[in-house]
């Protein structure tokens, strides 16, 4: 099967404290919608709110992030899936659809997870 990032999307900040309880547990109940339509979750991580980012560019290191938009990547998970058609109506139901964010699925070329580190 091939693998597929899923990159979730949400107006900047995008910090997941301010999701309702609601909108977490729908988050949490997606890895069902995963495996429902053939795939399997590789990974997933919430990212702290887009004002902790530090960017760097060349030599110049900057706070925020490396964009100034209005949207901001809010997580990303990788996935496998049978085929792209699974992976984006795996993709189309992510809570983040309706909750006035989006996704963008892009085929994995390659990586890897090393092993967890002290503190991480």
């Amino acid at each position: 099967m091939a693998q597929y990032a899923i990159l979730l999307f949400a107006d900047a900040p995008a910090d997941a404290s301010d999701l309702t309880p609601e909108e977490q547990e729908a988050h949490q109940r997606h890895g069902e919608d995963v495996e429902r339509f053939g795939g399997t979750m590789l990974a997933a991580f919430a990212l702290q709110p887009s004002t902790t980012a530090t960017s760097v560019r060349g030599d110049l290191v900057t706070d925020g992030p490396f964009l100034d938009t209005k949207e901001v990547i809010a997580g990303v998970y990788v996935i496998e899936a049978p085929d792209l058609d699974a992976a984006l109506e795996i993709a189309r139901r992510n809570p983040a659809t309706r909750q006035g964010g989006g996704v963008e699925v892009r085929p994995v070329a390659n990586g890897f997870v090393g092993p967890p580190t002290a503190g991480g």
